[in-house]
Protein backbone atom coordinates (compact mmCIF):
# COMPACT_ATOMS: atom_id res chain seq x y z
CA UNK A 1 0.00 0.00 0.00
CA UNK A 2 2.62 2.34 0.83
CA UNK A 3 4.86 1.79 -1.90
CA UNK A 4 1.04 2.07 -4.35
CA UNK A 5 0.50 5.47 -2.42
CA UNK A 6 4.45 6.96 -3.48
CA UNK A 7 3.44 5.85 -6.85
CA UNK A 8 0.53 7.90 -7.31
CA UNK A 9 2.06 10.60 -5.47
CA UNK A 10 5.12 10.86 -7.80
CA UNK A 11 2.47 10.59 -10.82
CA UNK A 12 0.43 13.15 -9.44
CA UNK A 13 3.48 15.37 -8.99
CA UNK A 14 4.70 14.46 -12.44
CA UNK A 15 1.16 15.32 -14.27
CA UNK A 16 1.34 18.96 -12.26
CA UNK A 17 4.93 19.43 -13.78
CA UNK A 18 3.23 18.79 -17.28
CA UNK A 19 0.66 21.07 -16.73
CA UNK A 20 3.00 23.66 -15.48
CA UNK A 21 4.79 23.53 -18.70
CA UNK A 22 1.41 23.95 -20.64
CA UNK A 23 -0.03 26.69 -19.39
CA UNK A 24 -2.82 27.72 -22.75
CA UNK A 25 -5.40 25.83 -21.31
CA UNK A 26 -5.65 28.57 -18.25
CA UNK A 27 -4.27 31.37 -20.32
CA UNK A 28 -7.29 30.38 -22.60
CA UNK A 29 -9.53 31.77 -20.04
CA UNK A 30 -8.53 35.69 -20.28
CA UNK A 31 -11.18 36.45 -23.26
CA UNK A 32 -11.98 39.99 -24.86
CA UNK A 33 -15.17 39.20 -23.88
CA UNK A 34 -14.59 38.92 -20.39
CA UNK A 35 -12.77 41.85 -20.46
CA UNK A 36 -14.99 43.83 -22.07
CA UNK A 37 -17.20 42.61 -19.54
CA UNK A 38 -15.30 43.48 -16.08
CA UNK A 39 -14.18 47.12 -18.13
CA UNK A 40 -18.01 47.71 -19.18
CA UNK A 41 -18.37 48.18 -15.35
CA UNK A 42 -15.33 50.17 -14.23
CA UNK A 43 -15.13 52.40 -16.40
CA UNK A 44 -18.77 52.99 -16.34
CA UNK A 45 -20.61 55.86 -15.38
CA UNK A 46 -21.51 54.97 -11.89
CA UNK A 47 -17.63 55.13 -11.47
CA UNK A 48 -17.58 58.58 -11.64
CA UNK A 49 -14.21 58.26 -12.73
CA UNK A 50 -12.85 56.64 -9.99
CA UNK A 51 -11.08 59.15 -8.68
CA UNK A 52 -8.78 59.02 -5.53
CA UNK A 53 -10.86 59.31 -1.90
CA UNK A 54 -14.25 59.67 -4.00
CA UNK A 55 -17.72 57.57 -3.78
CA UNK A 56 -16.48 56.30 -7.59
CA UNK A 57 -13.10 55.08 -6.24
CA UNK A 58 -14.91 53.49 -3.28
CA UNK A 59 -17.18 52.08 -5.80
CA UNK A 60 -14.83 50.57 -7.78
CA UNK A 61 -12.61 48.99 -4.61
CA UNK A 62 -15.62 47.01 -4.26
CA UNK A 63 -16.79 46.42 -7.48
CA UNK A 64 -12.73 44.35 -7.57
CA UNK A 65 -12.86 43.05 -4.15
CA UNK A 66 -16.47 41.60 -5.08
CA UNK A 67 -14.36 39.74 -8.14
CA UNK A 68 -11.46 38.54 -6.15
CA UNK A 69 -13.95 36.87 -3.48
CA UNK A 70 -16.25 35.08 -6.26
CA UNK A 71 -13.05 33.23 -6.98
CA UNK A 72 -12.08 31.90 -3.76
CA UNK A 73 -9.22 34.33 -3.48
CA UNK A 74 -8.06 34.95 0.15
CA UNK A 75 -7.52 38.50 1.34
CA UNK A 76 -4.18 39.95 1.11
CA UNK A 77 -4.70 42.18 4.14
CA UNK A 78 -5.33 39.83 7.27
CA UNK A 79 -9.03 39.51 7.30
CA UNK A 80 -9.52 42.14 4.94
CA UNK A 81 -9.17 42.46 1.18
CA UNK A 82 -8.11 46.33 1.67
CA UNK A 83 -5.69 48.49 3.11
CA UNK A 84 -6.98 51.43 3.67
CA UNK A 85 -4.55 54.68 3.92
CA UNK A 86 -5.63 58.12 4.96
CA UNK A 87 -5.91 60.89 3.35
CA UNK A 88 -5.03 64.29 5.27
CA UNK A 89 -6.38 67.60 4.17
CA UNK A 90 -4.06 71.31 5.69
CA UNK A 91 -5.99 74.33 6.15
CA UNK A 92 -4.38 77.72 7.16
CA UNK A 93 -5.81 79.25 10.49
CA UNK A 94 -4.24 82.34 10.07
CA UNK A 95 -1.62 83.97 8.69
CA UNK A 96 0.02 87.73 9.01
CA UNK A 97 2.18 89.63 7.01
CA UNK A 98 3.54 93.07 8.50
CA UNK A 99 6.06 95.29 6.72
CA UNK A 100 7.31 98.50 7.89
CA UNK A 101 4.93 97.97 10.87
CA UNK A 102 2.11 97.93 8.82
CA UNK A 103 0.16 94.75 8.51
CA UNK A 104 -1.16 93.46 5.12
CA UNK A 105 -4.46 91.34 4.82
CA UNK A 106 -5.02 88.44 3.08
CA UNK A 107 -7.21 87.75 0.03
CA UNK A 108 -6.17 91.54 -0.66
CA UNK A 109 -2.71 92.74 -0.30
CA UNK A 110 -1.69 88.92 -0.77
CA UNK A 111 -2.16 84.72 -0.42
CA UNK A 112 -0.81 81.71 0.35
CA UNK A 113 -1.24 78.11 -0.06
CA UNK A 114 -1.79 75.92 2.53
CA UNK A 115 -0.41 73.16 0.14
CA UNK A 116 3.19 74.65 0.15
CA UNK A 117 3.29 76.69 3.47
CA UNK A 118 4.67 75.58 6.91
CA UNK A 119 3.96 76.38 10.44
CA UNK A 120 6.52 79.11 10.83
CA UNK A 121 6.75 82.68 12.14
CA UNK A 122 9.26 84.47 10.20
CA UNK A 123 11.05 87.69 11.21
CA UNK A 124 13.83 89.57 8.78
CA UNK A 125 15.02 93.18 8.36
CA UNK A 126 15.74 93.07 5.04
CA UNK A 127 13.57 92.72 1.66
CA UNK A 128 15.57 91.89 -1.65
CA UNK A 129 13.67 92.30 -5.23
CA UNK A 130 15.97 89.99 -7.58
CA UNK A 131 14.17 89.67 -11.02
CA UNK A 132 13.18 86.34 -11.94
CA UNK A 133 14.96 84.59 -9.17
CA UNK A 134 16.76 82.28 -11.41
CA UNK A 135 20.75 81.45 -10.72
CA UNK A 136 22.43 79.66 -13.29
CA UNK A 137 25.58 79.26 -15.72
CA UNK A 138 23.56 81.17 -18.67
CA UNK A 139 21.75 84.00 -16.58
CA UNK A 140 22.19 84.77 -12.77
CA UNK A 141 19.83 87.29 -10.70
CA UNK A 142 21.83 87.05 -7.87
CA UNK A 143 24.96 88.02 -9.17
CA UNK A 144 26.50 90.30 -6.18
CA UNK A 145 23.13 90.10 -3.87
CA UNK A 146 23.33 88.65 -0.35
CA UNK A 147 19.83 87.87 0.52
CA UNK A 148 21.34 85.60 3.58
CA UNK A 149 17.77 85.85 6.29
CA UNK A 150 16.09 88.17 4.28
CA UNK A 151 12.61 87.98 3.05
CA UNK A 152 13.41 87.65 -1.40
CA UNK A 153 10.80 88.51 -3.81
CA UNK A 154 10.86 87.65 -7.28
CA UNK A 155 8.68 87.31 -10.49
CA UNK A 156 7.37 83.98 -12.23
CA UNK A 157 8.47 83.31 -15.95
CA UNK A 158 11.65 83.71 -17.45
CA UNK A 159 13.68 86.09 -20.18
CA UNK A 160 12.86 85.39 -23.31
CA UNK A 161 14.76 86.20 -26.72
CA UNK A 162 13.00 85.26 -30.11
CA UNK A 163 10.71 83.05 -28.56
CA UNK A 164 12.95 80.83 -27.00
CA UNK A 165 14.16 80.78 -23.12
CA UNK A 166 17.05 83.19 -22.27
CA UNK A 167 17.94 81.26 -19.31
CA UNK A 168 18.09 77.56 -20.31
CA UNK A 169 18.02 74.70 -16.96
CA UNK A 170 20.78 72.70 -17.17
CA UNK A 171 20.58 69.22 -18.88
CA UNK A 172 17.82 70.73 -20.86
CA UNK A 173 15.36 70.21 -19.09
CA UNK A 174 14.01 73.49 -20.46
CA UNK A 175 13.33 76.82 -18.49
CA UNK A 176 11.66 78.61 -15.96
CA UNK A 177 8.32 79.70 -17.63
CA UNK A 178 6.67 78.22 -14.99
CA UNK A 179 6.48 79.04 -10.67
CA UNK A 180 9.68 76.21 -10.79
CA UNK A 181 11.26 74.41 -7.48
CA UNK A 182 14.24 75.28 -8.78
CA UNK A 183 13.51 78.92 -7.94
CA UNK A 184 12.69 77.87 -4.40
CA UNK A 185 15.78 75.80 -4.03
CA UNK A 186 17.78 79.17 -5.01
CA UNK A 187 16.68 80.62 -2.98
CA UNK A 188 16.74 77.89 -0.03
CA UNK A 189 20.55 77.89 -0.97
CA UNK A 190 20.93 81.26 -1.08
CA UNK A 191 19.59 81.39 2.95
CA UNK A 192 16.42 83.31 2.34
CA UNK A 193 14.20 83.63 4.76
CA UNK A 194 11.00 83.64 2.85
CA UNK A 195 10.03 84.59 -0.71
CA UNK A 196 7.08 86.77 -1.96
CA UNK A 197 6.70 85.88 -5.48
CA UNK A 198 4.68 88.29 -8.37
CA UNK A 199 2.65 87.22 -10.92
CA UNK A 200 2.23 89.20 -14.25
CA UNK A 201 -1.28 87.60 -14.44
CA UNK A 202 -2.74 88.98 -11.23
CA UNK A 203 -1.76 92.26 -10.68
CA UNK A 204 -4.47 92.16 -7.88
CA UNK A 205 -5.15 89.32 -5.64
CA UNK A 206 -8.43 87.11 -6.33
CA UNK A 207 -10.46 86.61 -3.55
CA UNK A 208 -12.02 83.86 -3.76
CA UNK A 209 -8.97 82.44 -5.17
CA UNK A 210 -7.29 83.14 -2.05
CA UNK A 211 -9.93 81.78 0.06
CA UNK A 212 -9.66 78.27 -2.07
CA UNK A 213 -5.92 78.61 -0.96
CA UNK A 214 -6.30 78.60 2.49
CA UNK A 215 -7.44 74.59 1.98
CA UNK A 216 -4.94 72.11 0.33
CA UNK A 217 -5.85 69.06 -1.89
CA UNK A 218 -5.93 66.21 0.24
CA UNK A 219 -2.41 64.39 0.37
CA UNK A 220 -1.83 60.87 2.22
CA UNK A 221 -0.10 61.53 5.26
CA UNK A 222 3.30 61.91 5.67
CA UNK A 223 3.56 63.13 2.04
CA UNK A 224 3.06 66.95 2.03
CA UNK A 225 6.38 68.12 2.33
CA UNK A 226 6.11 71.13 4.54
CA UNK A 227 7.91 70.93 7.49
CA UNK A 228 10.51 73.47 9.28
CA UNK A 229 12.61 73.41 6.00
CA UNK A 230 10.41 74.36 3.57
CA UNK A 231 10.73 78.40 2.46
CA UNK A 232 6.97 80.12 2.75
CA UNK A 233 6.06 81.58 0.00
CA UNK A 234 3.48 84.34 -0.41
CA UNK A 235 2.00 85.55 -4.13
CA UNK A 236 1.63 89.61 -3.58
CA UNK A 237 0.01 92.52 -5.51
CA UNK A 238 1.09 94.94 -7.50
CA UNK A 239 -0.17 97.30 -5.03
CA UNK A 240 2.21 95.63 -2.73
CA UNK A 241 5.04 95.96 -4.66
CA UNK A 242 4.56 99.45 -5.43
CA UNK A 243 4.71 100.15 -1.32
CA UNK A 244 7.82 98.16 -0.59
CA UNK A 245 9.66 100.07 -3.82
CA UNK A 246 8.22 102.76 -4.83
CA UNK A 247 6.23 103.40 -7.92
CA UNK A 248 8.90 104.17 -10.32
CA UNK A 249 10.87 101.26 -9.78
CA UNK A 250 8.09 99.08 -9.52
CA UNK A 251 6.30 100.35 -12.94
CA UNK A 252 10.11 99.48 -14.63
CA UNK A 253 10.27 95.96 -13.25
CA UNK A 254 6.78 95.12 -13.64
CA UNK A 255 7.00 96.09 -17.17
CA UNK A 256 10.26 94.21 -17.37
CA UNK A 257 9.10 90.53 -16.67
CA UNK A 258 5.51 91.25 -18.26
CA UNK A 259 7.58 91.75 -21.68
CA UNK A 260 9.91 88.75 -20.54
CA UNK A 261 12.93 91.10 -20.51
CA UNK A 262 16.49 90.49 -19.52
CA UNK A 263 17.49 92.21 -15.58
CA UNK A 264 20.76 94.07 -15.18
CA UNK A 265 22.17 94.99 -12.28
CA UNK A 266 20.18 98.22 -11.96
CA UNK A 267 17.43 96.30 -11.60
CA UNK A 268 17.80 95.03 -8.74
CA UNK A 269 16.75 96.32 -5.28
CA UNK A 270 17.23 96.15 -1.54
CA UNK A 271 14.88 97.58 1.10
CA UNK A 272 15.97 97.94 4.40
CA UNK A 273 12.28 97.49 6.46
CA UNK A 274 11.54 94.61 9.38
CA UNK A 275 9.43 91.95 8.31
CA UNK A 276 6.99 89.54 10.33
CA UNK A 277 5.54 86.33 8.43
CA UNK A 278 3.73 84.20 10.30
CA UNK A 279 1.70 81.33 9.26
CA UNK A 280 -0.79 78.93 11.55
CA UNK A 281 -2.24 75.59 10.23
CA UNK A 282 -3.73 72.33 11.23
CA UNK A 283 -3.16 68.81 9.72
CA UNK A 284 -6.46 66.63 9.84
CA UNK A 285 -7.74 63.68 8.29
CA UNK A 286 -10.42 64.04 5.66
CA UNK A 287 -11.08 60.84 3.70
CA UNK A 288 -9.00 57.69 3.06
CA UNK A 289 -8.31 55.20 -0.14
CA UNK A 290 -7.17 51.69 -0.54
CA UNK A 291 -5.24 49.32 -2.46
CA UNK A 292 -7.21 45.75 -3.12
CA UNK A 293 -5.48 42.87 -2.40
CA UNK A 294 -5.94 39.40 -3.00
CA UNK A 295 -3.73 36.12 -2.38
CA UNK A 296 -3.22 32.89 -4.28
CA UNK A 297 -1.46 30.77 -2.08
CA UNK A 298 1.63 28.68 -3.59
CA UNK A 299 2.66 25.49 -3.01
CA UNK A 300 6.40 24.69 -1.81
CA UNK A 301 7.56 28.35 -2.62
CA UNK A 302 4.86 29.85 -0.66
CA UNK A 303 6.81 32.43 1.44
CA UNK A 304 7.95 34.03 -1.82
CA UNK A 305 5.63 35.91 -4.06
CA UNK A 306 4.67 37.55 -7.32
CA UNK A 307 2.60 40.59 -7.64
CA UNK A 308 0.27 41.61 -10.38
CA UNK A 309 -0.44 45.34 -10.30
CA UNK A 310 -2.81 47.74 -12.04
CA UNK A 311 -4.13 51.31 -10.54
CA UNK A 312 -7.99 51.00 -10.79
CA UNK A 313 -8.33 55.24 -9.73
CA UNK A 314 -8.30 57.67 -12.71
CA UNK A 315 -9.34 61.75 -12.63
CA UNK A 316 -13.20 61.67 -11.82
CA UNK A 317 -15.26 64.46 -12.47
CA UNK A 318 -14.47 67.79 -13.71
CA UNK A 319 -17.09 70.16 -14.42
CA UNK A 320 -19.78 67.72 -14.68
CA UNK A 321 -17.76 65.63 -16.98
CA UNK A 322 -17.04 62.10 -16.10
CA UNK A 323 -12.75 61.42 -16.98
CA UNK A 324 -14.09 57.07 -17.74
CA UNK A 325 -10.07 56.22 -18.02
CA UNK A 326 -11.25 52.83 -19.94
CA UNK A 327 -7.66 52.83 -21.18
CA UNK A 328 -6.31 54.56 -18.05
CA UNK A 329 -5.60 52.23 -15.81
CA UNK A 330 -9.37 50.39 -16.32
CA UNK A 331 -7.76 48.25 -18.93
CA UNK A 332 -4.59 47.30 -16.49
CA UNK A 333 -7.48 46.50 -13.81
CA UNK A 334 -9.49 44.30 -15.53
CA UNK A 335 -6.84 42.47 -16.85
CA UNK A 336 -5.62 41.73 -12.96
CA UNK A 337 -9.14 40.63 -12.43
CA UNK A 338 -8.87 38.09 -16.14
CA UNK A 339 -5.25 36.89 -14.44
CA UNK A 340 -6.62 36.32 -10.94
CA UNK A 341 -9.31 34.31 -12.65
CA UNK A 342 -6.91 31.88 -14.88
CA UNK A 343 -4.76 31.27 -11.58
CA UNK A 344 -7.59 30.48 -9.68
CA UNK A 345 -8.95 28.02 -12.11
CA UNK A 346 -5.30 26.25 -12.36
CA UNK A 347 -5.19 26.00 -8.87
CA UNK A 348 -8.82 24.86 -8.30
CA UNK A 349 -7.53 21.83 -11.16
CA UNK A 350 -4.39 20.80 -9.05
CA UNK A 351 -2.02 23.19 -11.37
CA UNK A 352 -1.61 26.03 -8.62
CA UNK A 353 1.60 28.24 -8.62
CA UNK A 354 4.64 27.29 -6.51
CA UNK A 355 5.21 30.62 -5.51
CA UNK A 356 2.41 33.01 -4.08
CA UNK A 357 0.23 35.04 -6.05
CA UNK A 358 -0.63 38.49 -5.48
CA UNK A 359 -3.43 40.47 -7.44
CA UNK A 360 -3.41 44.02 -6.07
CA UNK A 361 -5.05 47.14 -7.74
CA UNK A 362 -4.00 50.69 -5.91
CA UNK A 363 -4.96 53.94 -6.25
CA UNK A 364 -3.92 56.99 -6.02
CA UNK A 365 -1.66 56.64 -8.90
CA UNK A 366 -2.81 59.87 -10.51
CA UNK A 367 -1.90 61.64 -7.79
CA UNK A 368 1.79 60.41 -7.04
CA UNK A 369 1.53 57.26 -7.29
CA UNK A 370 -0.06 57.24 -3.56
CA UNK A 371 -1.28 53.67 -3.12
CA UNK A 372 1.80 52.33 -4.38
CA UNK A 373 3.96 54.14 -2.32
CA UNK A 374 2.11 53.40 0.66
CA UNK A 375 2.04 49.46 -0.13
CA UNK A 376 6.14 50.15 -0.60
CA UNK A 377 6.36 52.00 2.78
CA UNK A 378 4.09 49.39 4.53
CA UNK A 379 4.40 46.34 2.88
CA UNK A 380 2.09 43.58 3.73
CA UNK A 381 4.42 40.63 2.59
CA UNK A 382 8.23 40.57 2.49
CA UNK A 383 9.54 42.66 -0.19
CA UNK A 384 12.87 40.72 -0.34
CA UNK A 385 10.49 37.58 -0.44
CA UNK A 386 9.38 39.52 -3.99
CA UNK A 387 10.60 38.02 -6.61
CA UNK A 388 8.58 40.49 -9.39
CA UNK A 389 6.08 42.86 -9.75
CA UNK A 390 4.25 42.86 -12.87
CA UNK A 391 2.18 46.54 -13.37
CA UNK A 392 -0.12 46.61 -16.24
CA UNK A 393 -1.05 50.44 -17.33
CA UNK A 394 -2.98 50.77 -20.15
CA UNK A 395 -2.98 48.24 -22.30
CA UNK A 396 -5.99 48.09 -24.45
CA UNK A 397 -5.13 50.97 -27.07
CA UNK A 398 -2.75 51.43 -30.47
CA UNK A 399 -0.61 53.63 -30.34
CA UNK A 400 -1.21 56.33 -33.15
CA UNK A 401 2.47 57.15 -33.11
CA UNK A 402 4.34 53.84 -33.55
CA UNK A 403 5.06 53.79 -37.73
CA UNK A 404 7.80 50.87 -37.30
CA UNK A 405 6.48 47.20 -36.86
CA UNK A 406 2.95 45.68 -36.87
CA UNK A 407 0.85 48.51 -35.10
CA UNK A 408 -1.88 45.89 -34.08
CA UNK A 409 0.75 43.35 -32.45
CA UNK A 410 2.86 45.04 -30.08
CA UNK A 411 3.18 46.01 -26.82
CA UNK A 412 5.70 48.13 -24.71
CA UNK A 413 8.03 46.49 -21.85
CA UNK A 414 9.34 48.98 -19.92
CA UNK A 415 12.23 47.87 -16.96
CA UNK A 416 13.76 44.10 -18.22
CA UNK A 417 17.24 45.64 -18.46
CA UNK A 418 17.05 47.53 -15.00
CA UNK A 419 17.33 45.68 -11.85
CA UNK A 420 17.61 42.04 -12.97
CA UNK A 421 19.51 40.04 -15.80
CA UNK A 422 16.58 37.45 -15.60
CA UNK A 423 13.54 39.58 -17.01
CA UNK A 424 14.13 39.91 -20.35
CA UNK A 425 14.60 36.27 -21.11
CA UNK A 426 11.97 35.14 -19.17
CA UNK A 427 10.20 37.80 -20.99
CA UNK A 428 10.88 36.77 -24.69
CA UNK A 429 10.82 32.97 -23.82
CA UNK A 430 7.24 33.47 -22.88
CA UNK A 431 6.43 35.18 -25.43
CA UNK A 432 8.01 33.45 -28.40
CA UNK A 433 6.63 30.05 -27.29
CA UNK A 434 3.19 31.37 -26.78
CA UNK A 435 1.81 34.88 -28.03
CA UNK A 436 4.91 36.44 -30.25
CA UNK A 437 4.09 39.61 -29.95
CA UNK A 438 6.56 42.34 -31.01
CA UNK A 439 7.81 43.64 -27.99
CA UNK A 440 8.84 47.43 -28.52
CA UNK A 441 11.43 48.60 -25.84
CA UNK A 442 11.43 52.16 -26.67
CA UNK A 443 10.65 52.94 -23.25
CA UNK A 444 13.70 52.13 -21.54
CA UNK A 445 15.73 54.20 -23.07
CA UNK A 446 16.48 56.58 -19.84
CA UNK A 447 16.89 59.33 -21.86
CA UNK A 448 13.23 58.87 -23.11
CA UNK A 449 11.85 62.44 -22.46
CA UNK A 450 8.48 61.07 -21.23
CA UNK A 451 10.26 58.86 -18.30
CA UNK A 452 7.72 56.30 -18.16
CA UNK A 453 9.65 53.99 -15.73
CA UNK A 454 9.34 56.40 -13.69
CA UNK A 455 5.71 57.11 -14.00
CA UNK A 456 3.69 54.13 -12.91
CA UNK A 457 3.18 52.28 -9.43
CA UNK A 458 5.83 49.37 -10.85
CA UNK A 459 8.35 52.12 -9.53
CA UNK A 460 7.62 52.00 -6.05
CA UNK A 461 8.61 48.43 -5.96
CA UNK A 462 11.68 49.43 -7.96
CA UNK A 463 12.86 51.89 -5.58
CA UNK A 464 12.86 48.55 -2.77
CA UNK A 465 14.93 46.86 -5.44
CA UNK A 466 12.22 44.32 -6.49
CA UNK A 467 12.22 43.54 -9.93
CA UNK A 468 9.95 44.73 -12.23
CA UNK A 469 8.11 44.47 -15.94
CA UNK A 470 5.50 47.47 -16.85
CA UNK A 471 3.28 46.88 -19.94
CA UNK A 472 2.03 50.17 -21.61
CA UNK A 473 0.37 50.97 -25.25
CA UNK A 474 1.54 54.04 -26.02
CA UNK A 475 0.46 57.92 -25.73
CA UNK A 476 -2.74 58.28 -27.49
CA UNK A 477 -5.18 61.80 -28.38
CA UNK A 478 -7.93 60.71 -25.40
CA UNK A 479 -4.92 60.08 -22.63
CA UNK A 480 -6.61 61.69 -19.49
CA UNK A 481 -9.55 63.31 -21.57
CA UNK A 482 -13.28 62.34 -21.14
CA UNK A 483 -12.95 60.57 -24.80
CA UNK A 484 -11.12 58.05 -22.96
CA UNK A 485 -14.26 55.37 -23.17
CA UNK A 486 -14.71 51.48 -23.49
CA UNK A 487 -15.40 52.07 -27.15
CA UNK A 488 -11.99 53.06 -28.28
CA UNK A 489 -10.64 49.40 -26.67
CA UNK A 490 -9.14 47.07 -29.37
CA UNK A 491 -10.51 44.09 -26.71
CA UNK A 492 -8.57 41.59 -29.39
CA UNK A 493 -5.20 42.83 -28.82
CA UNK A 494 -5.71 43.62 -25.16
CA UNK A 495 -6.23 39.82 -25.05
CA UNK A 496 -3.17 38.68 -26.43
CA UNK A 497 -1.12 41.29 -24.40
CA UNK A 498 -2.53 40.24 -21.23
CA UNK A 499 -2.28 36.19 -22.20
CA UNK A 500 1.68 37.72 -22.60
CA UNK A 501 1.69 38.84 -19.09
CA UNK A 502 -0.35 35.41 -17.58
CA UNK A 503 2.52 33.44 -19.19
CA UNK A 504 5.17 35.25 -18.01
CA UNK A 505 3.74 35.79 -14.33
CA UNK A 506 3.55 32.07 -15.12
CA UNK A 507 6.98 31.08 -15.28
CA UNK A 508 8.16 33.20 -12.60
CA UNK A 509 5.54 32.18 -10.21
CA UNK A 510 6.73 27.78 -11.03
CA UNK A 511 10.81 28.26 -12.34
CA UNK A 512 13.15 27.32 -9.54
CA UNK A 513 14.68 30.48 -8.32
CA UNK A 514 13.56 33.96 -7.26
CA UNK A 515 15.12 36.51 -9.94
CA UNK A 516 18.35 37.73 -9.82
CA UNK A 517 18.68 41.07 -8.22
CA UNK A 518 22.09 41.94 -9.93
CA UNK A 519 21.62 45.20 -11.85
CA UNK A 520 21.34 48.75 -9.98
CA UNK A 521 18.43 51.08 -10.01
CA UNK A 522 18.75 53.75 -12.50
CA UNK A 523 19.87 57.14 -10.77
CA UNK A 524 17.32 58.91 -12.32
CA UNK A 525 13.96 59.86 -9.91
CA UNK A 526 10.60 60.60 -9.84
Amino acid sequence: MKQLTASLLLLGLFLSGQAQKNPEKYAATITAADLKKHLTIVAGDDMQGRETGTEGQKRAAAYIESQFKSLGLRAGNKESFQQVYPLMQDTILSSHLQIGGKEYEFGKDYMLSATTSANKNISAQKIVFVGYGIADSVYNDYTGIDVKDAIVVYALGEPRQEGQSAAPAPGGRGGFSRADARKMQTAISKGAAAVLVLSPRMATIDATMAASQRRSNLYPAGRQGTGSDALNTATISQGLFKELFGNEFADTAWKKFTNSEKFTAADYKTVNKPVVFSCQKSSEEKANSSNVLAVLEGTDKKDEYVFLTAHYDHLGLRNGVIYHGADDDGSGTVSVLEMAEAFAKAKAEGNGPRRTIVFMTVSGEEKGLWGSAYYGDHPLFPLEKTTVDLNTDMVGRLDPNRTNGDSTNYVYVIGDDKLSSDLKSISETANNKYTKLELDYKYNDPKDPQRIYFRSDHYNFARKGVPILFYFDGIHADYHRPSDTVDKINFDVMQKRVRFIFHTAWEMANRNDMLKRDIPLPEMSR
